[in-house]
């Protein structure tokens, strides 16, 4: 389980298409902390430590199922794509965001974007399927960040990006037409559910 609070901004440095595809991702992570098997959302999808080294800097391997591929934003990795990265929850950790399992549902698309003062506003549009489970006022995981959603209109929403987020997360690299990893709010997945036998 994660928060959606970015807690370092990893490049990808090597892929590999074996069985599956291998990644091996640059982090300003203290690798002595990481064991193999652990779980870190990289852009806000939840892979496995497989490898890790610190030549010449910090860095640790995942593998990514051609499922995973297919259904998240990796596919447009590259080398030198910037990844917003966060270690799993420790018991006792802050929840600064909300719950996210860093099981993504889906892509959305950047559509627009403005700024507005200091901080830009984001507009994107949510697969069909997803788009009833985005509230005004409610959470979204995109490309792993908490964030929370200003308004909605149909399958499109907006978020508000402050400047602090744009630094601190990949959120400053985003153009129009970019295809961004999203997960829904759990609760609004159940409330939703519930509202169907209602």
């Amino acid at each position: 389980m994660f928060t959606g609070i970015v807690t370092d901004i990893g490049e990808v440095i090597t892929l590999e298409q074996r069985g599956d595809l291998r990644a091996r991702i640059a982090t300003g992570y203290d690798v002595d902390g990481i064991d193999i098997g652990a779980s870190i959302a990289c852009n806000g999808v939840c892979l496995t430590v497989i490898a890790l080294g610190a030549a010449p800097r910090n860095w640790f391997d995942v593998e990514i199922s051609a499922e995973t591929v297919g259904a998240t934003n990796v596919g447009n990795w590259a080398v030198g794509t910037r990844l917003n990265l966060e270690r799993a929850l420790k018991v006792g950790d802050e929840l600064g965001g909300h719950i996210v399992s860093g099981h993504v549902d889906g892509v959305a698309q950047v559509i627009a974007m403005h700024d507005e003062g200091d901080s830009t506003r984001v507009t994107f549009r949510a697969p069909e399927g997803l788009a009833k489970f985005i509230a005004p006022k409610g959470s979204v995981a995109l490309n792993g960040t908490s964030l929370t959603v200003n308004e909605v209109s149909g399958a499109e929403f907006g978020i508000n990006f402050i400047p602090h987020t744009k630094t601190a997360t990949t959120w400053g690299d985003v153009e129009v037409g970019d295809m961004i990893n999203i997960e829904i709010d759990t609760m609004a997945r159940y409330v939703a559910r519930l509202q169907e036998f209602a």
